[in-house]
């Protein structure tokens, strides 16, 4: 039976993984993998969780299970952070721990089609995960455009989706940061999603996976707080891998914004029926030193220092690409000024993106998805020589 299956593609971005460690050059640059890197290339624990794993080694007495909830004081601890002095949404709101914001994502989409959603507009690019899990649970994707040429978001493609969805359709957006593009929506244009919604009844689904790398950890959830001030149902995925640097713990919530406290008890029935049977229970070593970094006031402000270093960093980066804009033609790097988060997209062709990683060591996504946060003070300046050399400039 199991040789009846057909061999699958090959993660593109692991056989560039796999290509750039096997690259001899000590100037190589990796731009493909999506993680945080430091000035000298780490990707390292935070200090604040280091002292919390601490806590955790010291104090934690049991490994016994916890339920397809997961940790609940880590879901209530981030409630603030994400949705602001009324954590609960005046009641109706609640949440669960899932393994990663890939688990929430998938949980989201579990629920809606369980509630009904039979079609999951989607702005593209995006992240891939997103179209596979929509795929993988049965629901149809529908693409809108996200970004325009110039560099910023293409919100009347998004507020036509929303006004002319028809029942039984979800909008599936980016929190913050988005991913691949870097490309946000203003607070002005948050506003007026948020009232499009609101007039159309559409399911909103936000994903929240890079919190905090933006432009603040208050500024980067406006816009989803503007949303879900205005919508009687909302479901929210969001992750903890990036912006508490717990990538392979695998570190997610899921929230579900319901049209009256009364309401609830169902919908999460129903989630924690799907979580049941899709993980049992969350891994819980993360979330538990996520909730002790959130109790502890030291803690606490030892993590917002170094979600500030690692923003600013990156703005640096941003930065110094728009300001080679002109050595560059043709690329519009001066955009990158604008955008948020670990990524960017330059539109390279097939041909210069092979040229910068077999001429010059430097390996990036097919699609032109650059990690901001592979680049410093140390290579910078390699990297604009290149894209000058490929595109001409």
């Amino acid at each position: 039976m199991l040789d009846q299956l057909e061999a699958q593609s090959p993660d593109a971005l692991l056989a560039l993984i796999k290509m750039h460690a096997q690259d001899p050059r000590e100037d190589k640059i990796d731009l493909g993998v999506g993680v945080y890197r430091t000035n000298d290339g780490a990707t390292p624990v935070f200090r604040a969780i280091k002292a919390a794993e601490q806590k955790l080694v010291d104090t934690q007495d049991s490994k016994s299970y916890l339920g397809p909830e997961g940790d609940t004081g880590f879901v209530d601890a981030l409630k603030p952070y994400i949705f602001g002095k009324d954590a609960t949404m005046g009641g109706r709101l609640e949440g669960m721990q899932t393994p990663g914001g890939t688990g929430a994502v998938r949980l989201a989409v579990a629920l809606g089609k369980a509630a009904g959603i039979t079609r999951i507009h989607l702005g593209t690019p995006s992240w891939p995960n997103h179209a596979q899990i929509l795929e993988d649970v049965g629901v149809e994707t529908v693409g809108f455009s996200h970004a325009k040429a110039d560099g910023n978001a293409d919100i009347d493609a998004l507020l036509d989706v929303i006004a002319n969805a028809r029942p039984g359709d979800a909008v599936l957006l980016h929190g913050c940061c988005h991913n691949p593009t870097g490309v946000d929506y203003t607070d002005a244009q948050w506003a007026q999603i948020a009232q499009a919604f609101a007039e159309s009844g559409v399911l909103p689904i936000l994903d929240v996976a890079y919190h905090g790398l933006g432009q603040g950890v208050e500024e980067d959830v406006a816009g989803v707080r503007q949303v879900l001030a205005a919508v009687p149902e909302a479901l929210i995925a969001y992750s903890c891998d990036k912006n508490f640097g717990l990538y392979r713990d695998r570190v997610g919530a899921f929230y579900m914004l319901a049209r009256s406290a009364d309401a609830l008890p169902a919908i999460t029935s129903n989630a924690n029926a799907l979580a049941r049977a899709n993980w049992s229970m969350p891994p819980d070593h993360g979330g538990a030193a996520v909730r002790t970094v959130l109790r502890d006031d030291a803690l606490t402000a030892l993590w917002l220092e170094e979600l500030a270093e690692m923003r600013e960093r990156m703005r640096r980066v941003r930065e110094r690409l728009a300001a080679a804009d002109e050595d560059v033609p043709g690329l519009n790097l001066a955009a990158l000024a604008n955008q948020n988060g670990l990524f960017a997209v330059l539109p390279l062709s097939k041909a210069q993106i092979a040229s910068l990683r077999e001429d010059h060591g430097i390996y990036m996504a097919g699609s032109g998805r650059i990690n901001v946060a592979g680049l410093h003070e140390g290579n910078t300046s390699k990297f604009i020589a290149a894209l000058a050399d490929v595109t001409g400039g």
